[in-house]
């Protein structure tokens, strides 16, 4: 298996990933403002030994959400101010295999019920980090097996990438 380029965007994607894991399954969107460390140490003094030396790093700092509405549509609403070099975010959902689609109904409710009743569906967990420079890395974690890879990239999760760009313009 080739890994992907380290960076420090790719590390604080994988940070937020295993953060968010270490919580189990049937989490609500999580959402992060990413703020370079350096900038955050210089404000924050006294944050200094729980942060990372490494002079490029960057620190997720998580904001609260209203749990009533989709992610996708508070996203709509978020402009990070500059300080914030870039965001993540974590859903839960799940993928059909792309020969599934042709098969759906166009319904929502029925698409809805089609999909958790699909044999094939698979409940993941995707991360996907931005940063306002636009480059991009992301994951996705299968809930089974329990020991599933964690698939990673620059574009894995396009959708929730594209949403997540619009914060940073």
């Amino acid at each position: 298996m080739q890994l992907m380029p380290d960076s420090p965007l790719r590390r604080v994607a994988l940070e937020v990933e295993a953060h968010v894991a270490t919580e189990g399954w049937d989490q609500a969107p999580r959402l992060f403002a990413l703020v370079p460390t350096a900038d955050l140490v210089a404000r924050e003094p006294g944050l200094a030994d729980q942060l990372s030396a490494d002079p490029d790093s960057i620190t997720p700092i998580e904001q609260e959400l209203s749990g009533d509405r989709e992610l996708e549509d508070l996203l709509t609403e978020i402009v990070w101010p500059d300080a914030v070099a870039g965001c993540a975010a974590v859903v839960e959902r799940i993928m059909l295999p792309p020969e599934a689609e042709a098969s759906l109904p166009d319904d929502p409710d029925e698409l809805l019920a089609a999909v958790a009743a699909h044999p094939d569906r698979r409940e993941v967990r995707l991360v996907a980090a931005i940063t306002r420079d636009g480059r991009t890395h992301s994951t996705v974690r299968a809930r089974e097996p329990i020991d599933a890879e964690l698939l990673e990239g620059p574009d894995l999760v396009p959708g929730l990438i594209e949403h997540l760009l619009r914060t940073l313009a």
